[in-house]
């Protein structure tokens, strides 16, 4: 029996429709049979963080940036035409009407597929965010050096 392909998704961006591209992608993976591995960095972090509670970290640089930057899927917006809200209001209804599934959605329907999600350990560390931070689909935290043997044993590597 053959191993299976293998897809690695690195999602950079913290941007609404770029997180639902990259789920689409993962979860469509996954149906075919894929195994699927998505590795969260920088601002795609804010897409695995907890909707809910504070983010407890070390020092007043990174308190800020994180009191600043509290992230969560439901917290997410355009990438364009965001207008103040409305756009990405706008989009979550155009969604809605079509019955595509929202970020949290995608995540559970991910999580329930078999795709693991992983936040980038260095980029954690930058700003100051622990594992309690993620939400509970996240496998844990994961370095560069992951990635890197994971994309490329992968036979589809997409950087988002």
């Amino acid at each position: 029996m053959a191993d299976k392909e293998k897809l690695t998704i690195v999602l950079f961006s913290g941007e609404l429709d770029r997180a639902l591209a990259a789920f689409m992608l993962a979860t469509t993976g996954a149906s075919m049979g894929m195994e699927v591995n998505m590795f969260f960095t920088f601002w795609g972090l804010n897409v695995i963080k907890k909707n809910e509670g504070r983010i407890e970290s070390k020092g007043i640089a990174r308190k800020m940036l994180n009191l600043l930057n509290r992230g969560g899927s439901r917290r997410l917006k355009l990438s364009r035409f965001h207008m103040f809200g409305m756009g990405t209001w706008m989009m979550k209804r155009l969604m809605k009407d079509v019955r595509m599934p929202s970020v949290d959605e995608f995540i559970g329907m991910a999580h329930a597929m078999g795709v693991k999600l992983f936040a980038c350990n260095t980029s954690c560390g930058v700003m100051g965010l622990p594992e309690n931070a993620f939400r509970e689909e996240v496998e844990g935290v994961a370095g560069a050096a992951y990635f890197l043997g994971e994309a490329r044993q992968s036979k589809v590597s997409l950087f988002i």
